[in-house]
């Protein structure tokens, strides 16, 4: 029974072969005596061909993007020091900024330490320097004001651009270390020209010759005594906005004589 079973599925799968064998060789009969149906298939066949190879080309010409080029070096070209490298009051200066003004601990823990070398070279407290820069840019090295003052510290690049040929010329203003450095060559030129950090920050915003400094003395100032109670050790919140300062640095025992006007470069070098 088995046998005749198989037998018989076999004898069918044969037949069915024949018939779907017959019906294709029909087909092409059918397509081959019918001209327009033939010009059809043709015409469908040749525009699949021609997408294919059209296909294959655009993948030939459009090769994959290539890697983007690492660069090892670009470490040591940041602007950046973990705070547990600095110093006690330095670190506290840092974490406090970095809190206040939302900014990364590490980039402005390298501009801490930086006002803290230059402070002591040129005479300046290093809060002094960083109070600058808060009220100046809130610590955005790209800054830019209405009158082109630009960087941290906002210093007229155009008209200070010799102050920034030892850096390699003017777009150092937007590196953050070279305009620290030249900012605060012009805020001590300030200082010194007006006889007091007070009259000289009036001087570095550019209102030396007016009665009206628009409050930026005093913003400077607080900021100045905050960041000096933090170093010192002292719990000050970051949101602050009236904290009592430290007193400013004396001032000299004889009072220099009244600065002449400043001409209308040293003006445009101070404004705004």
């Amino acid at each position: 029974m088995l046998r005749d079973i198989g037998n018989g599925a076999l004898e069918l799968s044969h037949n069915s072969l024949a018939l779907v064998g017959l019906a294709v060789l029909l087909s092409m009969a059918y397509v081959a005596g019918n001209t327009e149906l033939r010009t059809r298939t043709e015409t469908l066949a040749l525009g699949w061909l021609q997408e294919r190879h059209g296909v294959r080309a655009d993948e030939a010409d459009d090769p994959a993007p290539a890697a983007i080029e690492a660069d090892a070096d670009a470490v040591n070209r940041a602007t950046a020091v973990h705070t547990a490298e600095l110093s006690r009051p330095q670190a506290a200066v840092a974490q406090w900024i970095s809190r206040r003004y939302a900014v990364a601990p590490e980039p402005v823990g390298r501009l801490v330490q930086e006002a803290w070398v230059i402070g002591q070279k040129v005479g300046l407290d290093p809060t002094l320097i960083l109070a600058v820069v808060a009220i100046e840019s809130r610590f955005n090295p790209f800054a830019q004001s209405p009158m082109g003052a630009q960087g941290l510290m906002q210093v007229m690049t155009r008209v200070h651009v010799e102050k920034y040929e030892p850096f390699g010329g003017s777009h150092a203003a937007f590196d953050p270390i070279s305009n620290l450095r030249v900012g605060v060559q012009v805020l001590r030129e300030c200082i010194a020209r007006a006889g007091g950090i007070e009259a000289g920050l009036r001087w570095y915003v550019g209102a030396a010759n007016t009665g009206n400094d628009g409050g930026y003395k005093d913003k400077v100032m607080a900021e100045h005594g905050r960041m000096a109670q933090v170093a010192a050790g002292r719990k000050v919140p970051t949101t602050a906005q009236t904290v009592r300062t430290v007193a400013p640095a004396p001032a000299p025992a004889a009072a220099p004589e009244a600065p002449a006007p400043a001409d209308a470069a040293e003006q445009v070098a101070l404004l705004r």
